[in-house]
């Protein structure tokens, strides 16, 4: 009868430690490439992210940034061009999101207020009377804080056409979901004195209008396009000469562009 041998308890030992060693080695290899999976994605997913991002700013610079009055606009008012018949972009939303305040907040109502720029207080005045709908959204704006910290991006210093356009974010875009209309209290003459607040929009679409404003520091001619004028929503009851200091300055580059000195909103409340 052939003898039969146990093996040694030891020999058992070093095997199943063996076999723990490899099922460690395994895991720790099958860690490793589900981490080198999940970095390759959330490579992915962040450059096209800001992919995005940048065509979103590039966007937004041609459309709420660019199209609002330019200096040519102004020379061809000069030149006595006629604008076209105002009329609404057919294409554009004609009505207001939810988050849109109702201009019922605001109808005869006056807003009283500063806009600080740069640490020096603006005096400003919403007229909820001509435009209850302006004035209802940049009084909500107001009271929650949205325009603190943005900048105005753009100064204009042409010898007739004069303006400060504020509300931008750092990278020179505002809330692009924000939209509304209509136009209110337009200039039929296309004419904006001194210390007027006007709302900024995208070309001819009277439901374009958003988060950032201008203001007129010079008598000003800007003529309509196809959705119309701009709105009036208030105008400056002190501190106009904060805004020609800025004006006085310069912009960077030419007479339309990022003025010299940056301009932050330090704070804008009105009540």
């Amino acid at each position: 009868m052939r003898e039969h041998r146990r093996t040694p308890p030891v020999v058992k030992r070093n095997a199943r430690e063996e076999r723990r060693r490899v099922q460690l080695m395994e895991a720790k290899a099958e860690l490793r490439r589900g981490k080198e999976q999940r970095r390759r994605r959330d490579n992915l997913i962040a450059a096209a992210a800001g992919a995005v991002a940048l065509i979103v700013a590039a966007v937004l610079q041609g459309t709420v940034f660019a199209s609002n009055p330019t200096a040519a606009d102004y020379a061809a008012a000069q030149a006595g061009l006629q604008s076209p018949t105002p009329t609404p972009s057919a294409s554009a939303p004609q009505t207001n999101g939810p988050e849109i305040p109702k201009p019922e907040t605001a109808a005869g109502k006056t807003f009283s207020g500063d806009l600080v720029l740069n640490g020096k207080p603006v005096g400003v005045q919403l007229d909820g009377t001509k435009a209850p709908e302006a004035a209802a959204v940049f009084a909500s704006l107001a009271q929650t804080g949205t325009l603190n910290g943005r900048t105005c991006g753009r100064l204009t210093t042409g010898d007739a056409f004069a303006l400060l356009q504020c509300g931008q974010k750092a990278d020179g875009t505002s809330d692009p979901s924000y939209t509304w209309g209509p136009l209110e209290n337009t200039p039929t003459d296309g004419k904006y004195p001194a210390g007027t607040i006007a709302v900024a929009r995208t070309a001819n679409n009277a439901y374009g209008n958003g988060q950032e404003f201008f203001i007129v520091y010079k008598d000003t001619t800007i003529p309509a396009d196809s959705a119309g004028g701009y709105t009036v929503v208030g105008t400056v009851t002190s501190g106009l000469d904060v805004v020609q200091g800025i004006a006085a300055a310069g912009v960077k580059t030419g007479n339309d562009g990022p003025p010299v000195t940056p301009v932050t909103i330090d704070s804008f409340s009105v009540k």
